[in-house]
C-alpha cells in the first residue's frame, strides 16, 4: 500500500505531522482502535527501485543493505470521507530513519506502508482512564482523549523536552493533565513513575494506556501492577523504544526485554 504526501506541518521542535492521500488509500480501513498503526517502509538514499515498490519483490531482488527500513507509526487521524491519513513523526536531528524522512519530506513524495493494525480502544465501561507516555505515545493518547465523551474522567501524565514541545490535547472528558519536562539529567527517567507514585487515583476500575521508553515503562508497569493493583487485562503497555539504542538494536532485544518485564511481577 502507498500514499502521497499532501501536507507537512512542524507541530513542535521535535514533532512533524505528515498528511497523506491518494495512492491506495481508497482501500484503507481503520480498525476499532485509537492506537491504530501502520508499518512504514523507508528506502535508503538512492535506492535502485521506484518510489512505489513491492516490499517482497525488493527483498527478493536486492541485497539486504538496499531494503527499506521498517518502522511502526500510530495513526493520528483518518478522514474516511477525504481519504486522508495523518501520521506524527518524532524527529531528533539526523538520528534514526523515519524521523529524518519526515524532516525533509515534501508534498508529492511517496510513503509505502502496510496495515493498519491496532488493539487499544477506551472502554466505556471503565470508571476512569489512565494515559501515560512520551512523544512516541502522543498520537494514540491524543486520539483516545478525543473520543472520550463528556462525563468521563482521565488522568494523563506526559513527558517531553520542555514547554515548546507540548501539544494541544482536546477532549470532552474531565482530564487531569500534567506535562513533565526533561532537564537532560539521569533523573529524567524517573519523571513519569514519580508523578504516578504521588498521583491521587480516582475510585473505581481504571483502564490504562502506558507506552514510551523501555526503562521508564518497565518501572511504571511494575508500580501499577504491584503497588496500585491494576489488572493486566485493563492495561495496554508497551516499550516503544529504548534510550541509547538505535531502532535496529532495540528490535533485536525487545522480545527478551518484554519477557524480563514479566519477572518484575511474578
Amino acid at each position: 500500500m502507498y500514499a502521497r504526501v499532501t501536507a507537512r506541518q512542524q507541530l513542535t521542535p521535535s514533532l512533524v505531522r505528515v498528511v497523506l492521500s491518494d495512492g491506495d488509500l481508497a482501500g484503507f480501513t481503520m480498525p476499532a482502535a485509537t492506537d491504530a498503526y501502520v508499518n512504514v517502509a523507508i528506502p535508503p538514499p538512492d535506492a535502485p527501485y521506484d518510489d512505489v515498490f513491492d516490499l517482497a519483490e525488493v527483498r527478493e531482488r536486492f541485497a539486504k543493505d538496499l531494503w527499506p527500513a521498517r518502522r511502526r507509526y500510530t495513526v493520528r487521524a483518518w478522514d474516511a470521507d477525504r481519504k486522508e491519513l495523518t501520521l506524527d513523526f518524532v524527529v531528533h536531528g539526523d538520528s534514526g530513519v523515519a524521523g529524518p524522512w519526515a524532516a525533509r519530506v515534501r508534498p508529492g513524495d511517496v510513503l509505502v506502508f502496510e496495515g493498519p493494525g491496532g488493539g487499544y480502544l477506551p472502554d466505556p465501561a471503565a470508571d476512569w482512564h489512565l494515559m501515560v507516555g512520551d512523544e512516541s505515545a502522543l498520537p494514540a493518547i491524543a486520539a483516545s482523549l478525543e473520543i472520550l465523551p463528556a462525563g468521563t474522567r482521565a488522568l494523563v501524565r506526559l513527558v517531553c523536552d520542555g514547554p515548546a514541545h507540548e501539544v494541544e490535547l482536546r477532549s470532552e472528558a474531565e482530564v487531569d493533565l500534567l506535562w513533565l519536562h526533561r532537564a537532560g539529567m539521569p533523573s529524567d527517567e524517573e519523571l513519569l513513575v514519580s508523578a504516578l507514585r504521588t498521583a491521587a487515583f480516582p475510585e473505581g476500575r481504571v483502564q490504562a494506556f502506558v507506552h514510551g521508553e523501555a526503562a521508564e515503562i518497565r518501572e511504571i508497569r511494575k508500580h501499577l501492577l504491584v503497588d496500585r493493583g491494576l489488572a493486566r487485562a485493563d492495561m495496554s503497555c508497551s516499550p516503544y523504544w529504548r534510550r541509547e539504542m538505535t531502532d535496529e538494536d532495540w528490535r533485536q532485544v525487545k522480545r527478551d526485554f518484554v519477557a524480563a518485564m514479566e519477572t518484575d511481577v511474578a
